[in-house]
């Protein structure tokens, strides 16, 4: 009983760590800190918006920076890279607009929870995935789906 009291709470250390760990490569900047290039690239992207936050992460050992914007009441994340070219661009989506092959697969992965809200995933003007944030009990989860609802990996 010890020992699996001992390994819990070293599980539970462990864990704490590694999330520690990777909040820790996401940093709060300022847009006044930002590469020029991906300064005006922030600008442009939140012209008439409400810029919410801004953060630097490294990934792979690349930089991206993460703008945070309100769009009519709902989260647009748009990630730069430290070109100023937009790489990705996350944006929460009404459940309604999401095509039904996607709400399917989401509700069959959430089933015995609670769906959140649903992001679509969109690169070079066209969209990749969905992600469906999730509520089982204490854990959340994401599902991530294809545009024609085939499961994915999260990354």
């Amino acid at each position: 009983m010890r020992s699996r009291t001992v390994g819990a709470v070293v599980a539970l250390v462990v864990g704490v760590l590694f999330v520690h760990s990777a909040e820790a490569r996401e940093k709060r900047v300022k847009l006044d800190e930002l590469p020029a290039a991906v300064k005006a690239t922030v600008l442009e992207a939140s012209q008439g918006l409400k810029l919410r936050d801004l953060t630097r992460e490294e990934k792979n050992g690349e930089t991206f920076y993460e703008a945070e914007l309100e769009v009519e009441g709902h989260i647009r994340d748009v990630i730069i890279d430290a070109n100023g070219v937009i790489v990705l661009v996350e944006e929460e989506v009404a459940w309604e607009s999401v095509p039904a092959a996607v709400r399917a697969a989401i509700e069959k992965g959430a089933e015995g929870g609670k769906i959140l809200h649903v992001e679509s995933l969109t690169r070079n003007n066209v969209i990749e995935s969905y992600e469906g944030h999730v509520r089982k009990g204490w854990r959340k989860l994401e599902i991530k789906v294809d545009p024609d609802g085939n499961p994915m990996v999260a990354k």
